[in-house]
């Protein structure tokens, strides 16, 4: 099973910044790739439209609204992975009220291609992400 991390401070409280994407349906107010998300099962599932017009199914696994952080596996999607389970989460930053430290994390296997091609691709996605986020919140 392959993994990767990425993590960002963001000048933000926990709180503002979880506000922002502690939604499971959230992705589209700061994830520019993700245009469109509808979600489905009392918003345990959420159909993902991306930029190219690609579908991606994903399910919500875990939900914490106390220490910020959902985890969700995806069920479908065109990546060369299996057993896909992600976690985002926003940490305070000791100290540090006016800032957050937020984690997406994933551990996954890959179909057809090596640990480190699909670690490079989903850190990839997972820094873009986090600095599409930095921008909306200093937009």
């Amino acid at each position: 099973m392959a993994s990767t991390t990425a993590s960002l401070d963001i000048p933000q409280s926990p709180d503002r910044v979880w506000r922002l994407i502690g939604g499971f349906g959230s992705l589209p107010d700061w994830l520019p790739y993700i245009p469109k998300s509808e979600l489905g099962e009392g918003g345990r599932v959420r159909h993902l439209t991306n930029a190219d017009g690609g579908v991606i199914v994903e399910r919500l696994v875990e939900f914490n609204e106390a220490e910020r952080h959902y985890s969700y596996a995806i069920e479908q999607a065109p990546f060369p992975v299996t057993g896909y389970l992600s976690t985002l989460t926003v940490h305070a930053v000791p100290g540090r009220p006016d800032a957050s430290r937020v984690e997406w994390s994933g551990s996954f296997t890959p179909t057809g291609v090596s640990d480190a091609e699909v670690e490079e691709l989903f850190h990839g996605i997972y820094v873009d992400g986090l600095a599409a986020l930095l921008e909306t919140v200093q937009a």
